[in-house]
């Protein structure tokens, strides 16, 4: 899938504004208070790592007694509630949910995730499921569907193409931290995406905006590329990263 003009002079504007962060650096934020909607696999690997980077975390699911191991061996800063509970805990949210679920957590959540920085994490299935809202994203894009299902919050797209596993690794690899591509249509979440990123032990790699977001959702070439930051900007048809 082709980068445009546009979309690469928007992600060249983002780079400038958003410069690399020093190497090794042990926290790219101040401590902040994430609120994780859905702790399965990606939710809790991310949120896990970001408690040991030092920001507090509410994990939250359905059922959050389950959730209490979890929590238990991370420390004081987690803790564990259900998705209510978690949205107004956070001022940052990471929503890890099913896609199908996100236009009732939508409405549900509606006055907690108001203004709030949103880092979203959710794809169709991978199983090229049909019905209304997967046909709305591939019409539309996935990033902007969940921007338009998440009305009032400020989205930022990331965490959405990489394994899990291959996240709670990349800090320590071999060969480089993956890259992990990230897109929003407001300069301040993306600022807050860059650096949950590099919390997380990933390198980010700024694409553009929401709409730009299509080049790394399924079936475009940043999907689960697992590629090393540089690798992957080539791949995508990005510019090289300033040094």
């Amino acid at each position: 899938m082709p980068i445009s003009r546009r979309t690469t002079l928007g992600a060249l504007g983002m780079l400038a504004a958003f410069p690399v962060l020093f190497p090794g650096r042990a926290r790219a934020l101040a401590p902040m208070r994430i609120g994780v909607i859905g702790a399965g696999s990606l939710g809790g690997t991310v949120g896990q790592l970001w408690v040991r980077a030092g920001h507090e975390v509410m994990f939250s699911s359905r059922h959050p007694e389950e959730l209490k191991s979890m929590v238990s061996a991370l420390g004081p800063r987690a803790s564990a509630g259900l998705p209510p509970a978690a949205a107004e805990f956070g001022t940052v949210l990471l929503f890890a949910v099913p896609f199908s679920a996100v236009p009732q957590l939508g409405q549900d959540l509606r006055q907690s995730i108001q203004g709030k920085i949103v880092v979203d994490a959710c794809n169709p299935p991978l199983s090229g499921g049909s019905g209304p809202l997967v046909e709305e994203a591939r019409a539309n894009g996935v990033a902007e569907t969940m921007a338009k299902y998440l009305a009032g919050a400020r989205v930022v797209r990331a965490f959405s193409c990489v394994d899990a596993v291959v996240i709670e690794q990349s800090a320590t690899r071999g060969g480089g931290r993956v890259g992990m591509p990230i897109a929003s249509d407001d300069q301040e979440a993306m600022r807050i995406g860059v650096g949950l990123v590099e919390d997380a032990g990933c390198e980010p790699v700024i694409v553009g905006n929401l709409a730009a977001a299509r080049v790394f959702q399924q079936g475009g070439p940043g999907w689960r590329a697992h590629l090393t930051a540089p690798e992957l900007r080539r791949r995508m048809g990005l510019p090289a990263a300033a040094n």
